[in-house]
């Protein structure tokens, strides 16, 4: 569960992990997850994934 609240859904994590695979900045990860850049971070951090790179 993040700050706010609202836990992750496997679905929200497949398409975290998904779009961070493709290279998805994290800036719009979190526009289309409807999460706060920290979430994501925090989330990625979780499942041992590195942020893709913003442009």
């Amino acid at each position: 569960m993040n700050v706010h609240g609202r836990s992750w859904t496997l679905e929200d994590t497949c398409t975290l992990v998904s779009l961070a695979k493709e290279g998805m900045p994290v800036s719009v990860i979190s526009l289309k997850l409807k999460r706060s850049l920290a979430d994501v971070l925090v989330k990625l951090n979780d499942l041992g994934l590195a942020p893709p790179v913003e442009a």
